[in-house]
């Protein structure tokens, strides 16, 4: 029974010793991430939150509540999400700017245009494919009637 005994101290002072080692290990901070990598993180996870590399903030903002504090950026989303497609023409999109191709789908109304950028149209995928959020989406339909009337 002793050597049972002995076994099992060694074991947990094995574990224990582990555990304090990885408790120890060196955290990344700011000064160890590389500002492009930093930028590229920042950037996928944009639609979601921003992460702060210092560690000096504790708590992250609610999504809702950061939403209606910033205006949203219809032409930057169009740029990162619709323009593969409405800048081409790529499936029968329109163009943005195509006044004569735009103007029967303008006559159709904004929430018909709306229901088809959210739900899908056609070629085109619910959201375009992207993972923008409903005011984003409806923000970007405005933009791009705006600037094809």
């Amino acid at each position: 029974m002793e050597l049972k005994n002995k076994v099992i101290v060694r074991n947990f002072g094995g574990v224990l010793a582990s555990l304090l080692l990885v408790l120890g290990m060196h955290t990344a901070t700011a000064e160890d991430m590389d500002p492009r990598m930093a930028a590229a993180i920042n950037e996928r996870i944009k639609p979601v939150g921003q992460v702060s590399h210092t560690g000096q903030e504790k708590t992250a903002a609610a999504p809702a509540a950061a939403s209606s504090a910033t205006k949203i950026d219809a032409k930057g989303a169009y740029q990162t999400s619709c323009f593969a497609c409405h800048g081409i023409g790529a499936a029968g999109a329109p163009i943005l700017g195509k006044k004569d191709v735009w103007k029967p789908r303008i006559a159709q109304g904004t929430a018909t245009l709306y229901d088809h950028a959210l739900n899908g149209f056609k070629a085109m995928p619910a959201r375009g494919g992207s993972s923008l959020d409903d005011a984003t989406i409806k923000a970007v339909v405005d933009y791009m009637v705006s600037e094809s009337k």
